[in-house]
């Protein structure tokens, strides 16, 4: 798992940061590749993959609106090394779609996709966190195309590109699989507090098996 709650919490008051971090004022703009034009009429987030009854699960931009609303007040990792902190993020918990549409009993890691096949791959346990969330609204205003509108994901206790922008769908997985990043070169897990920012620095069972 990543880092306890209290150290999130500490952190979110300004008191601590990651190593090899800095505070960051605003919120830079960091992404690879274009900022994909939002078509509502098209846009559809699935749960698919190793799912409890086999079927995926699919719910147009309007049903996902409607789903469940929270806020959690979460600090933003980026591994470039600045941290934003204290932002409230709006949007559906990630626990929310996992009780919607179950995976099966031997799931242990979910990717999350995106547009143009971007993807980041997540322990279950990482993925059901209270505090992650798909997010739609920064501090009650809605994300910018830049910052991943219409949907983001936000895992307070990685690094901030296991939580894509642009978010697509979900895909359950009985094994770990590296998505974009971790296939470039970047740490399967990703957790700030220990520094988990590059491959070299695995150790055994920290990625998937060869």
């Amino acid at each position: 798992m990543g880092q306890p709650e209290s150290r999130e919490y500490r952190a979110s008051e300004g008191s601590e940061l990651p190593p090899g971090q800095r505070l960051q004022r605003g919120w830079p703009v960091t992404h690879y590749g274009p900022v994909p034009k939002f078509k509502p009429d098209r846009w559809e987030f699935r749960v698919f993959g190793a799912t409890a009854d086999g079927d995926k699960r699919c719910w147009n931009h309007e049903e996902f609106s409607e789903l469940p609303f929270s806020t959690v007040v979460a600090d933003l990792h980026c591994v470039t090394k600045f941290s934003m902190l204290g932002a409230e993020w709006g949007g559906v918990p990630a626990r929310t779609v996992v009780d919607l549409a179950p995976p099966a009993a031997n799931v242990t890691h979910v990717m999350v996709w995106a547009e143009y096949g971007f993807s980041a791959n997540l322990r279950l346990s990482d993925f059901v966190s209270d505090r992650t969330i798909f997010a739609t609204h920064k501090d009650g205003e809605l994300l910018t195309a830049e910052h991943g509108f219409p949907l983001r994901l936000v895992v307070p206790h990685l690094y901030a590109w296991k939580g894509p922008k642009w978010v697509r769908g979900v895909e359950y997985m009985s094994a770990d699989r590296r998505g974009f990043w971790e296939e470039r070169g970047y740490h399967n897990l990703g957790d700030p507090w220990r520094e988990q920012r590059y491959s070299y620095q695995e150790e055994p069972g920290d990625g998937p098996e060869l």
